[in-house]
């Protein structure tokens, strides 16, 4: 049997070449920019880890962080190639979902598709804030703490509101203090160590 002939051996051999030189010029441009983007995603985790302190994140820090990936141009495809990975802490997965519902716009269908094929999306974070107390016949009430657990799978199609306003808007108005975490176990919360 005889081979198939490729597209190339019945090209004239200067033809050949040229295309063969332009596709070998697309893919090393290809792969120069996969790299400065993987530097760049690096640059992101790497701040990140720093501002953490006890697991957790000031949302200063956090829309920091979301600001530095709206500067540096990411894409949707960069954000699931470098931020939507089971293996990475889950606020990071935060921070690139966050990116992508704020910034770019991605539809819910998209993220859900991306979220579910990675296995994040029931991963869930602890977000919790500060309002400055009320005043209340001209004293000024404590100030309450609110808390809650939620998953990124929730956070795509608005099923808590309040949170994600408070991710978005930050400490402004009545919210004093935003801290964002990993949400604990079940048995980690009981267990005091």
């Amino acid at each position: 049997m005889n081979p198939q002939p490729s597209i190339h051996s019945s090209l004239p051999d200067d033809i050949a070449l040229k295309i063969a030189s332009s596709l070998e010029g697309w893919r090393g441009l290809y792969i120069k920019k996969h790299n400065e983007m993987a530097e760049k995603a690096a640059g992101v985790v790497n701040f990140v880890e720093r501002c953490l302190a006890f697991e957790s994140i000031e949302v200063g820090h956090y829309l920091k962080a979301i600001k530095g990936l709206n500067t540096m141009e990411f894409g949707f495809k960069d954000i699931q190639m470098f931020f939507l990975k089971p293996d990475l802490n889950v606020l990071l997965n935060l921070v690139g979902l966050h990116y992508c519902i704020a910034l770019l716009d991605t539809p819910a269908e998209y993220l859900m598709e991306v979220l579910h094929s990675c296995n994040i999306s029931e991963r869930q974070v602890h977000v919790q804030w500060w309002k400055l107390g009320r005043w209340f016949y001209g004293f000024r009430m404590r100030d309450e703490l609110h808390s809650r657990n939620i998953s990124l799978g929730d956070l795509v199609t608005c099923k808590d509101e309040e949170v994600l306003g408070v991710l978005r808007r930050g400490a402004v108005h009545e919210v004093l203090r935003i801290q964002i975490a990993p949400a604990k176990s079940e048995t980690q919360r009981q267990d005091p160590r």
